[in-house]
């Protein structure tokens, strides 16, 4: 996994738990969904990343 890749996941992650954390505070199912969905695909795609890493 590139340090590119690290970074953008981490921050995809990060950004994810923000829109979490404000949806709780606020009330706001909606927000709260799509922070989960962001965290989501950054553990998607840090899965997948490590797979190919294995196979290097």
């Amino acid at each position: 996994m590139g340090l590119d890749d690290k970074i953008q996941n981490a921050a995809q992650d990060a950004a994810g738990k923000a829109k979490e954390a404000v949806g709780k505070g606020t009330d706001d199912e909606r927000l709260e969904a799509e922070g989960q969905a962001d965290q989501t695909k950054a553990n998607l795609k840090k899965a997948g990343e490590n797979v190919k890493d294995a196979f290097k």
